[in-house]
């Protein structure tokens, strides 16, 4: 128990932003807005849909005014945060979508408009990719800015926020992230949220520790509580008890001395200690992210997902815009390379513009999807490859497809690859003849057969995320199940082994660029495994590199094959734990 007589508790999250904290509880809980819904005049329609308009306007007023304070406290790139929602707000299709649900019902806009907003929030966050399923948060965020100006009430925030405390929530949106002052919030724990999080991005620029996905944490704790915030192990400590608080007081000493080591480790090569490179890439999402990348010493970007364009976008971006973006990214980090995935899209992600393309899906996850939906819509798919490859002609480019589940759709992907070579060449406009073509290997086909495959690439590119949750058949977004997602099942190491060592028979480079990639736990296994990259966010690749530094690969290796003999998962669990404590846990 601690000095007050209530028992110490743990309560386990996700680790989101770095840091220590301790302090009391300032609990922060959004009341749900009541909305009224009532017929209109149909002599008042006409006001109704200004009054709307107006509405609109003076939402995108008010987040104008929050990215200019973001861009003064913060930065510039927090404050491109905040680009997504002013799109949110000039989107073509929600903005019709609530009009017409107004026309057909006659109802006042507010109830029109939440249940349009609440149908896109729905759907975005069905959305398995974490990085898209976060443009949930944003339409949530802005629907309830919009809805408050309709309905004259002040929208709650944090700025108020005068103690020193630590913020528990449910979630946080962005701009209630934005509004926290940095001098009075202490830490951040929340019920729900990723790592991913746009309000976790500005928490992290804010040097905030925080932690997310600790579930049901706001029903455990009271007003003044006192409490830890632990954002290296993700955790919230609630009653800490004075042996608790000694023993952070020293780790909180250490993992500033640690980051420090960290970041000077980082400005040296990715070295074993008997000698051996190991490339460390980044994957990023957005072109303003080139910074970021450079920041942590990427070795050029493993993975690009180009699904972020089209998503955030009123409509499908065409040949010019996209080659735009691939430009600005390929110079941004020449000469090092640039691994650029095809649409990632279809079945869970609605495209804006053109939502024909892709209807509802009984089971989207196993639909219409990525490589399957551009292999029948050619034409759209050509002008993505013709963008990329004119962008090839001012660095170095390499074309990664996703999905790929046999040796046909590969056979079939480059042929309107070579279709769209010859379509630049005659138009007379530069491209490099050389680029480098890869597969994802993330379904289980792809890995069984990947034999199959390497004939026809240059590279496998492991999406660890979605090739576990398929062989485990887990749903990672199932809170009931997700636990049951776990790297080290024996099938998931059997299967890594397989689709890395077929790739070396044909000489053909293996990336990850999944989770697994990023964290120093698992990343020293991948090693050992044979992975010649990994490809993580750009903040984890100080701690991956200074792992990587800290061991021998004949060490990883050896790992890698004690790890592949078990057949009990928490056996290796304990291993590579292990393996992480013995050459950096002592740091």
């Amino acid at each position: 128990m601690d000095a007050r007589g209530k028992t110490e508790t743990v309560i386990r999250g996700i680790a989101a932003s770095r840091g220590i904290a301790y302090g009391q509880v300032f609990l922060y809980l959004q009341s749900e807005l009541e909305i009224p819904r009532y017929q209109v005049d149909p002599a008042k329609r006409v006001q109704e849909i200004a009054r709307f308009d107006q509405a609109l306007v003076t939402t995108r007023q008010q987040i104008a005014k929050i990215q200019q304070q973001v861009r003064k406290n913060l930065s510039e790139e927090e404050a491109l945060i905040f680009d997504a929602h002013q799109m949110v707000l000039e989107d073509q299709a929600l903005i019709g979508e609530t009009i017409r649900e107004f026309e057909t019902t006659g109802l006042n806009i507010e109830t029109c408009f939440n249940a349009v907003g609440q149908r896109y929030i729905q759907a975005f966050s069905e959305i398995d990719d974490e990085y898209l399923r976060e443009r949930a948060a944003d339409i949530k965020d802005v629907t309830r800015r919009v809805l408050h100006v309709l309905l004259g009430q002040s929208a709650v925030n944090l700025t108020e926020l005068v103690e020193k405390r630590i913020i528990v929530a449910r979630d946080l949106s962005p701009s209630e992230a934005a509004g926290i002052d940095r001098s009075a919030a202490l830490g951040i724990a929340t019920d729900g949220g990723s790592r991913t999080s746009h309000a976790v991005i500005v928490a992290r620029s804010m040097k905030i520790p925080a932690v997310v996905a600790a579930r049901d944490l706001t029903k455990r704790v009271q007003d003044g509580d006192w409490m830890i915030v632990d954002g290296y192990e993700g955790i919230a400590i609630l009653h800490p008890t004075q042996a608790t608080l000694f023993r952070y007081g020293k780790i909180q000493k250490e993992k500033s001395s640690f980051e420090s080591r960290l970041l000077a480790a980082n400005e040296l090569p990715a070295e074993t200690l008997d000698g051996v490179r190991v490339t460390l890439r980044a994957n990023i999402e957005k072109a303003d992210e080139v910074a970021l990348v450079r920041q942590y010493r990427g070795e050029g970007v493993g993975l690009y997902r180009t699904e972020y364009l089209y998503l955030s976008s009123h409509h499908l971006p065409n040949e010019e815009q996209q080659y735009a973006n691939y430009r600005a990214i390929v110079e941004g980090l020449a000469p090092a390379p640039v691994t650029i995935r095809t649409l990632d899209i279809g079945g869970d992600k609605p495209l804006p513009g053109n939502p024909e393309l892709i209807g509802p899906e009984a089971n989207p996850f196993l639909g219409f999807r990525a490589i399957r939906m551009c292999l029948e819509n050619p034409e759209l798919f050509k002008e993505q490859l013709r963008a990329i490859l004119r962008a090839s002609a001012h660095g170095k480019v390499e074309i990664m497809y996703p999905m790929i589940g046999c040796a046909e759709e590969l056979e079939r992907a480059n042929a309107l690859l070579a279709e769209a070579r010859a379509e630049l060449k005659a138009r007379g406009q530069a491209c490099d003849d050389q680029v480098r073509v890869g597969t994802m290997i993330e379904i289980p086909s792809a890995a069984l057969a990947a034999d199959t495959l390497a004939p026809h690439c240059q590279f496998f590119s492991i999406g660890t995320n979605d090739l576990i949750q398929y062989l485990l058949a887990i749903d990672r977004g199932n809170n009931r199940i997700a636990h049951l997602y776990d790297p080290t099942h024996p099938a998931v190491l059997r299967v890594l082994k397989q689709v890395i060592d077929a790739a070396h028979q044909f000489r053909l480079k293996v990336s990850v660029c999944g989770e697994m990639a990023g964290d120093p736990i698992y990343a020293p296994l991948l090693v050992g495994l044979g992975v010649d990259e990994l490809s993580m966010t750009p903040p984890l690749l100080p701690a991956v590199k200074y792992l990587v530094r800290a061991m021998k690969f004949s060490e990883a290796q050896k790992l890698a094959t004690d790890c592949l003999a078990q057949t009990d998962p928490k056996k290796t669990a304990a291993l590579v734990e292990a393996f992480y404590e013995q050459h950096v846990g002592a740091e």
